[in-house]
């Protein structure tokens, strides 16, 4: 397994340093900061003519990120002056992406891609499978219908917000639900954030202005950080299924994040609020989902707001079943509970990402050395 931390140094650069060389390598450090003082680099070398630039732990968003695409342009100017960069690449997390598209046209960059987040994930929640803090499947006994930890919610998030309108709005909050009064990352209050959704849902203000919140979790306040570790063990264990509300979830793209792995690490079956084909890209990686349980047609719907209504529709639908019939349902997905569980802690999982950013690096020392 790769230690997420180190994948940079100990795995990308090596291979680089040694196969491609006269080639730079630029990426952010911590993870998740995307600013300009964030930017660090491998190789400094006046013969060097080619860079590559890692963009892999965040989805892209022109509008925030084009400072640093900048500082990548203006820190290579010195390759090959008379020419300018022989080769030039950008490696993200993000496939079929209208995004990558948009920046490697106005960049005049190469995209490549591998998953990222699969491997943060393995490398975060290593371990738990060896704990007695997730309770056997059959040992559960099912009492609420989902668990939907809501954290930053404004913002590039908003989908969020549209998904807690519906369940707000379903009286679903019988479930773990959380929300903040506040954004933590926007600071901006919830009721002030969901204004800017009026004309998709004219009475979003009215729904959001009837709940009471902040609505934290058992022993919970402020609204922590969970990313890169798994948690709510109790409130996991009596859910008939887990609300994974992603990164992005608009837009032509494919990117999901160690969100869409809490589940599968905590043995429960999962509904993605993703962007359309997350499902069908999920299990090109080995996994299954539930579409013989419930419907996942949602995951082809094109239009973004009516992906989520589509969801919002499936939720009510399981709300509204007795406990008998939860329970009875839960045990008939445990097969591919299972199945995912194993992929993911048995190696299976991590020998498709080992073939992927293998062949990856392959293509960039093939297409670099022509």
């Amino acid at each position: 397994m790769i230690r997420i931390d180190e994948i940079y140094n100990n795995t990308i650069w090596p291979f680089i340093h040694t196969r491609i060389p006269l080639t730079r390598l630029f990426f952010c450090d911590p993870p998740g900061r995307t600013d300009v003082d964030a930017l660090f680099n491998h190789g400094e070398d006046k013969e060097e003519s080619n860079y590559i630039f890692l963009h892999d732990q965040e989805p892209i968003h022109l509008d925030i990120h084009q400072p640093l695409f900048d500082e990548i342009v203006i820190r290579n100017l010195d390759l090959n002056k008379k020419t300018g960069a022989t080769h030039k690449a950008i490696i993200t997390s993000e496939l079929d992406s209208e995004y990558v598209e948009q920046v490697c046209s106005q960049y005049g960059w190469t995209p490549y891609y591998y998953f990222f987040h699969g491997w943060a994930a393995l490398d975060w929640y290593r371990g738990y499978d060896k704990t007695f803090l997730i309770t056997d499947l059959k040992q559960r006994t099912i009492t609420q219908t989902f668990i939907a930890p809501n954290r930053i919610v404004a913002g590039k998030r908003q989908h969020r917000l549209a998904m807690l309108y519906y369940i707000f709005k379903h009286s679903m909050t019988n479930n773990w639900v959380s929300c903040p009064s506040v954004c933590p990352a926007e600071n901006i209050s919830v009721h002030d954030a969901v204004k800017s959704l009026n004309n998709t849902y004219p009475d979003i203000e009215d729904v959001f202005a009837a709940q009471q919140l902040p609505i934290d979790f058992p022993g919970e306040t402020d609204h922590p950080m969970h990313s890169c570790w798994l948690s709510l063990f109790e409130q996991v264990e009596d859910s008939l299924l887990y609300l994974v509300t992603e990164t992005v979830a608009t837009g032509r793209r494919l990117h999901l994040t160690e969100k869409t792995f809490k589940p599968i690490a905590h043995g429960i079956p999962f509904m993605i609020v993703g962007t359309r084909g997350s499902l069908e890209y999920l299990r090109r990686y080995g996994f299954r989902t539930f579409g013989e349980f419930w419907d996942e047609s949602y995951d082809d719907e094109s239009d973004d707001n009516k992906r989520i209504e589509k969801i919002a529709q499936v939720l009510k639908q399981l709300n509204e079943l007795d406990s008998e019939s939860k329970n009875k349902l839960f045990h008939c997905v445990h097969d591919v509970v299972e199945h995912n569980w194993n992929h993911f802690y048995h190696g299976g999982f991590e020998e498709i990402l080992w073939q992927e950013l293998t062949a990856m690096l392959d293509a960039i020392q093939q297409d670099f050395n022509s």
